[in-house]
């Protein structure tokens, strides 16, 4: 099992804003924490879904929910509930924080003349 983000207090906190609750009409959901820490885990690591280890359980599952909570606002409360967690605050990365390796960087042109330039000039 991978290691868990969330801490028990963290958890706790954001416990009663998640959706699949058994006093919440509906299908119950089985495990809400193990979907939060997938979604930490992808958010962590900027992977694809389709690498969501088989721990977390099927990675289109918890793109399917993920997409839902998105859309329900969910998350919102979420982020809202624990902004004030310092261990979180460095949760999201954009790329004004990382660059690209040089590798991934575009190529440069080569700058050569062209054939007819030459005549063009004479």
């Amino acid at each position: 099992m991978a290691r868990l983000l969330l801490r028990d207090d963290q958890w706790r906190r954001i416990e009663p804003l998640l959706h699949g609750k058994a006093s919440d009409r509906g299908v119950t959901a089985k495990d809400n924490r193990l979907f939060v820490e997938a979604i930490l885990w992808i958010a962590r690591t900027g992977a694809p879904w389709r690498d969501l280890p088989d721990a977390f359980g099927r990675w289109h599952t918890a793109y399917m929910r993920y997409n839902r909570w998105c859309k329900k606002g969910v998350w919102q409360q979420i982020f809202d509930t624990l902004a004030d967690d310092p261990d979180l605050e460095q949760l999201m990365i954009d790329g004004s924080i990382v660059r690209v390796h040089q590798q991934g960087a575009a190529k440069k042109p080569l700058r050569t003349r062209k054939p007819w330039a030459r005549l063009e000039g004479a």
